[in-house]
């Protein structure tokens, strides 16, 4: 892949539609997020049509703290999954990304948690709260088990009626740990949306 890739979305969209482009603006994913779904189910195409279909998220459960997000690829093989760090979570992101064995092998963890804390309650006020996503920009970074070296960081941009993340590759991954890192960030993305 050609980092720095981008993930970028509109905010006042009906329905999720995400686009992710590598740094030759080369669509390398497509997903639209289906609407009042209880059970996460979010497929990633290779291209807009979705004629396509590369992988899929999958909740393992419906409406829970603690879901874990099941990853497979197009022909339904298990790659890994995510899930977010219960009790830490809640101030300040914390997810663990796991082999499809079910071993531990990255954690993403958020760099300034007031960074979301002041974007949240900003963004709440009446016009005002458009501007947020200019202002408060929070950044994760994406880091071997246990302490190890970090692979990936994770910037939300600035940008008007659109989220925008950067992700840039900062240390050595293997093509599996990259697509396994690279869902993770997508489901993170959409869950720390959702909470908002």
């Amino acid at each position: 892949m050609n980092y720095p890739l981008k993930l970028s979305f509109k905010i006042l969209a009906i329905a999720s539609q995400i686009y992710i482009r590598d740094s030759n603006d080369q669509l390398l994913g497509y997903v639209k997020q289906k609407l009042l779904k209880l059970r996460e189910d979010i497929n990633v195409f290779a291209d807009e049509q979705q004629t396509q279909h590369l992988y899929n998220i999958k909740a393992d459960r419906v409406l829970d703290f603690s879901a874990r997000y099941n990853f497979t690829d197009a022909r339904g093989a298990s790659i890994g999954s995510i899930k977010r760090k219960g009790m830490r979570s809640i101030f300040k992101a914390h997810y663990e990304i796991f082999e499809p064995g079910g071993e531990l092998v990255m954690e993403i963890h958020e760099e300034n948690a007031w960074i979301k804390v002041v974007d949240s309650l900003i963004g709440e006020l009446p016009i005002v709260g458009i501007f947020t996503g200019y202002f408060f920009n929070p950044a994760y970074i994406v880091s071997r088990a246990n302490g190890g070296s970090a692979v990936v960081r994770v910037q939300k941009r600035p940008a008007f009626l659109e989220g925008v993340f950067a992700v840039e590759k900062v240390g050595e991954m293997s093509e599996a740990e990259e697509v396994r890192v690279l869902l993770g960030v997508l489901a993170m993305t959409l869950l720390e949306r959702a909470r908002g």
